[in-house]
């Protein structure tokens, strides 16, 4: 069996000048042959910020690039045809192809509406501080620009729960929507905030049975225009997760194909709340290991005083392996965004070895690590930054071994504060296996087994960081090093 490694392709900063389609389509068949199996594609529809969106702002999902709408036909990415001519080239070269599913809100709403509600606390959702009352919302969407192509579905303030905006009075709050179908928040799992229903935007209502079937009729629309292969699903923890289990169950039994899904269950020191999502959607979804790249995070802060034996606990790795898409950075995490957590540049290839080369979990490499980027941003203190990510040149020699050595029995070797490894045996792929060594502190050496099989063999480090090579012995054992506050790959020479 092979290992398989998904590519987040874009980043959070990425140029609002509509190439990346195009980018993708050009670069398909180069990812295939650096190991890239799968390509995760952000969302494709149009934003309520138009061609400026990253996506996450829906305003309208039957826009991918087609109609003038919030000032320009294309989205950030391109139009409508590039994205499918993309996402055809990418499976020609023999590339699944995820799409960014973003259903929890909207955003940009055509009409005001006046609309029942309540005001809530912020840190407490449940608690209510007004009786009902009457606001103008920006709640109602009819998408003059497309008239009525596709679906002629109209939403007002029935299709949604909640919103942040009182136009009468310009005044932001959280206000709780008295519609027909409850007078309080949706049931989720996650109980930050009381409820964490509410996100952003115009929150959708799914109890609203219209609603879900237009989001069904949607998913079968977009299905049959793009063909893509499976989904991201965005914000989940904000969604009641029985409304993914109709949907998705109702797109695999109509098309009777698998679909493989990820979901954004982002809970970084909340592995049981992760865990009950899964209960909840009875393993239909995968989930991003955000415990582990907490773990990354903290590492590559505390430096020699992290204890990297612990290195996977509390993750969804170690926990529920067969669920668990690895990941060192995504477009949330990047420096200045909403969830930024970012892993310290010296310990990312550290980072990629862990998710790349065990045998556990799903892993997903971030854009920016295989192609590097540049941007400016405003941060909290309102001036200029410009950041760099530099590439990270070691990458495509860890997704080489991943892909020809990296199988076998593992044999971990978790048993020193700063210095932790483990060998995988290799199986019937020509040449395999490696035995991987990390530190965090000092130079370092430990004597791992890798196989008997291997005796007398000469391995090298495959990210020449090492240049001495090393002799396996008669018994399979082999002393092998790593330079300080770095990583060592080691696979039989000229393999």
């Amino acid at each position: 069996m092979e290992n398989f490694t998904m590519l987040q392709f874009f980043e959070w900063y990425y140029p609002a000048d509509g190439s990346l389609w195009n980018h993708f389509k050009n670069e398909a068949a180069r990812l295939k042959n650096l190991g890239i199996d799968s390509v995760w594609l952000p969302p494709a529809q149009k934003g309520m910020e138009g061609a400026n969106s990253s996506g996450y702002d829906s305003y309208d999902l039957y826009d991918l690039g087609e109609f003038d709408q919030k000032g320009s036909v294309r989205t950030k990415y391109g139009t409508k045809q590039e994205l499918i001519d993309a996402i055809a080239a990418g499976q020609e070269a023999g590339l699944q192809v995820y799409c960014d599913i973003v259903l929890n809100h909207m955003g940009g709403a055509d009409e005001k509406e006046v609309v029942p509600v309540k005001e809530v606390t912020p840190e407490n959702r449940n608690e209510f501080v007004s009786d009902t009352f009457e606001i103008e919302a920006y709640t109602k969407f009819t998408f003059p620009g497309r008239a009525g192509q596709y679906s002629q579905f109209v939403w007002d303030y029935q299709c949604f729960s909640g919103v942040d905006y009182n136009a009468s009075t310009e005044q932001n709050a959280i206000y709780s929507i008295q519609n027909q179908y409850g007078d309080g928040w949706q049931d989720v799992l996650d109980l930050e905030n009381g409820n964490y229903d509410y996100l952003m935007l115009s929150d959708i209502e799914f109890r609203n049975p219209h609603v879900r079937q237009e989001l069904k009729n949607w998913g079968e629309w977009f299905v049959e225009t793009v063909h893509c292969d499976g989904f991201r699903l965005d914000a989940i923890k904000h969604m009641d997760p029985a409304f993914f289990n109709e949907w998705l169950d109702h797109l695999r039994g109509k098309y009777q194909k698998e679909f493989y899904t990820v979901g954004e269950y982002w809970a970084p020191y909340d592995l049981g709340s992760m865990l009950a999502y899964i209960e909840a959607t009875d393993k239909r979804v995968s989930l991003f290991d955000a415990p582990l790249q907490a773990n990354f995070f903290r590492a590559s802060k505390e430096n020699e005083h992290y204890d990297l034996r612990t290195i996977l606990n509390e993750t969804l790795v170690e926990t529920m392996p067969e669920l668990a898409v690895t990941l060192v950075e995504n477009h949330d995490t990047q420096p200045l965004q909403s969830l930024e957590q970012t892993v310290e540049g010296w310990f990312r290839p550290l980072a990629y070895a862990i998710i790349l080369l065990r045998q556990a979990g799903y892993p997903c490499i971030f854009y920016s690590d295989l192609y590097g980027s540049k941007y400016t941003d405003t941060g909290n203190d309102e001036q200029e930054h410009e950041i760099t990510l530099e590439k990270l040149n070691v990458l495509e020699a860890l997704l080489y071994v991943r892909k020809k050595l990296a199988y076998g029995t593992q044999n971990d070797y978790f048993d020193d504060i700063n210095c932790i490894g483990w060998t995988r045996e290799g199986d019937e792929h020509e040449n395999s296996g490696c035995a991987v060594l990390i530190s965090n502190h000092e130079n370092a050496a430990k004597t791992m087994f890798i196989g008997q099989q291997h005796a007398g063999k000469t391995f090298v480090d495959y990210l020449n960081f090492v240049q001495e090579p090393v002799v396996v012995g008669e018994d399979g054992h082999a002393e092998f090093r790593v330079n300080g506050r770095s990583v060592s790959v080691w696979g039989v020479q000229n393999g």
